[in-house]
């Protein structure tokens, strides 16, 4: 079984964190065997079982057992991974979980993976819940208490004040739970049948006032000649593109939802654009091609936050994808 692994922005942040209640950061780095030089780049994969040493290590040099929410509650989720970015960008707060739930892989890898995602929204008679649905959760519980707490800290930024009814946890009551009590301000059930969040319905549909800035700040910056050149384009593969382009980083991007956009039906799409000499797929797969190369230019996002800006759920179908395109790796046109 493959190694399962961090991005070294949530290590990073934990550090930053640990040093800040005490810890010593030398201590940190040689107990958990992190190369430091690792946690210059986000987007770097940090072993799993490295980052469960360091928690422990951060909880008994800090004296705070708690450390995992204060760590959810502090972290700001966008400057941590390309998924923070990303879900800024949503319209809605359901939005959001769409996206943080497709791309979760490269937060965190973990047990019982799930292809549509680690968590599920399920509904238990009138009851909704976020629910966490990882493998052995209790053999490192950290990861839970961490992802819950920066869930429910939107409440922070103003977004609702009815977020979350209830938090469950699988694993037992905490000799203190003071710090449980002060960042969830909900009722909490400790040794519960499952790890999950119960929240209002209307969460999802309730509108994100920064969506879009961030991420299409980035997108802009490198595609408003794109853009440009496409708005008064008359042909068809031209409207297609100049639909594309907005919505590309959100992996949401298939025939039948352009069709859709443009009035049309797929087979209709279809053949206005063989009519051109193209295809949808070579259309997207030659669009992806010179956003990628255009990122990658500009060097203000990195390998796998191209990957994901561009639609491709993993950085390694990326890659794939690169290396067909140009002959070459990602990472040897970014140098």
């Amino acid at each position: 079984m493959a190694e399962q692994t961090i991005g070294a922005g949530y290590v990073k942040a934990l550090i930053e964190l640990a040093e800040l209640k005490g810890a010593n950061r030398s201590m940190l780095i040689e107990r958990s065997q992190i190369n430091p030089t690792e946690l210059e780049d986000r987007d770097t994969r940090i072993p799993l079982a490295n980052y469960k040493t360091l928690m422990n290590a951060a909880q008994e040099l800090c004296d705070e057992p708690a450390l995992a929410l204060l760590l959810g509650e502090a972290a700001v989720f966008a400057e941590m991974s390309i998924v923070g970015l990303i879900c800024l960008a949503a319209e809605t707060m359901g939005d959001a979980f769409l996206q943080a739930n497709r791309l979760g892989r490269l937060v965190v890898e973990v047990d019982g993976h799930r292809p549509e995602g680690r968590f599920e929204i399920r509904k238990d008679g009138d009851e909704l819940w976020l629910v966490d649905t990882r493998a052995n959760p209790n053999n490192f519980p950290e990861l839970t208490e961490s992802a819950f707490a920066m869930m429910l800290s939107w409440r922070a930024h103003g977004l609702t004040e009815s977020f979350g009814r209830a938090v469950h946890f699988t694993h037992p009551e905490p000799k203190d739970r003071t710090e449980y009590d002060r960042v969830f301000q909900m009722p909490i059930v400790f040794g519960s049948d499952k790890n999950a969040i119960l929240f209002d319905e209307s969460l999802l549909s309730l509108k994100l006032s920064d969506a879009n800035n961030y991420v299409f700040g980035i997108l802009n910056e490198h595609a408003e000649a794109l853009l440009q050149s496409l708005e008064n384009s008359k042909s068809m593969k031209g409207q297609v593109e100049s639909l594309l382009i907005p919505i590309l980083h959100t992996g949401d991007i298939s025939m039948d939802l352009i069709a859709e956009k443009l009035g049309l039906s797929r087979q209709t799409l279809y053949r206005k654009l063989k009519a051109e000499d193209t295809s949808y797929e070579k259309l997207l797969d030659d669009l992806r091609h010179q956003m990628a190369l255009d990122y990658l230019d500009g060097r203000k996002v990195s390998v796998n936050e191209t990957a994901y800006l561009v639609g491709f759920s993993e950085p390694s179908a990326f890659s794939r994808a690169f290396k067909r395109w140009t002959g070459h790796s990602p990472s040897v046109k970014r140098s």
